[in-house]
């Protein structure tokens, strides 16, 4: 690791630690020339996860974006922040767990959905009208009467 002080290459690590919750590792080092001493972090390097959209076009995911959609859906719902954003980290674990870098948004939404359904009959028929488009009255009472019947 290069001195930021001296600009050599010999440093040492002196210590060793945990960082971030345990996604990175905080190391002490101390410099072989100047004998000053830094901190660096190491950290896995991951891959930015590429949203395929309906018209084709990509995005980097953004867990942002996602826990927006569901606060949308949840609006005026006994449904707490907190819980969303557990399951919007749990949507993004399980979309990085599949080892694909490019993930279409139809699978994104599906498991919104099916996460929604489990906590609020309300906003997962509100995620759903947004994400399913129904192009009419028919189509959306098909879809309640599909919740009503499960």
């Amino acid at each position: 690791m290069r001195c930021p002080f001296c600009a050599k290459m010999d440093s040492r690590v002196l210590d060793s630690r945990p960082a971030d919750e345990g996604n990175s590792i905080r190391r002490r080092r101390e410099c072989g020339v100047c004998g000053k001493r830094f901190t660096t972090y190491e950290k896995v390097d991951e891959l930015p996860l590429m949203v395929v959209k309906k018209d084709g076009g990509r995005e980097v995911f953004s867990i942002v974006k996602l826990l927006s959609g569901m606060l949308k859906a949840c609006h005026k719902r006994p449904v707490s922040t907190v819980l969303l954003e557990g399951i919007a980290g749990e949507i993004e674990k399980e979309l990085r767990n599949t080892m694909d870098i490019e993930i279409k948004s139809e699978n994104i939404g599906r498991l919104v959905m099916n996460r929604l359904r489990e906590i609020d009959e309300v906003a997962y028929i509100r995620f759903a009208s947004v994400y399913r488009e129904f192009r009419d009255v028919k189509s959306f009472m098909e879809e309640v009467q599909s919740l009503l019947q499960k």
